[in-house]
């Protein structure tokens, strides 16, 4: 598998989950930033004894409400 892709979503008090769409990886973080590195440490533990992939695609979920008039 040369590709990880991850659905996040941002939660109400502005944080951010991570859920790879194949392996059962998760993990969450305060920031965009913190994210993308504990998005990293959990697909480096998760292949810790066995080539990891070349690329981790995080893909941003967003639902968004709009009223009419």
């Amino acid at each position: 598998m040369n590709e990880l892709i991850f659905e996040v979503t941002q939660e109400s008090d502005g944080g951010y989950v991570a859920e790879c769409l194949t392996e059962s990886i998760f993990t969450q973080a305060g920031t965009w930033e913190e994210l993308r590195q504990n998005v990293k440490e959990a697909v480096s533990a998760f292949y810790f004894d066995c080539p990891q992939p070349g690329v981790i695609r995080l893909h941003l979920v967003r639902d968004e409400v709009l009223a009419t008039a």
